[in-house]
């Protein structure tokens, strides 16, 4: 799962990159918890909350099913 967690990563990074941020994976729990940390504009920014919930989460959650939740750490 690891790998389709990167695969979408990537592809919601170029919005991130954008404004002036970044995201970096940390760990993907076997109970489909996924980790990350956000960087740059994003980890500061009062918007994170919901870069992290309706854009990062709803992104894997579309895409890898075994996805239960996204969170920042």
């Amino acid at each position: 799962m690891k790998e389709e967690v990167l695969k979408v990563l990537e592809e919601v990074r170029p919005a991130l990159q954008a404004d002036g941020g970044d995201v970096e994976l940390v760990d993907v729990t076997e109970d489909g918890t996924v980790q990350v940390r956000l960087k740059g504009a994003c980890g500061s920014c009062p918007m994170s909350t919901m870069t992290l919930k309706m854009g990062i989460e709803r992104a894997m959650k579309e895409k890898i099913p075994g996805v239960k939740e996204v969170v920042q750490v």
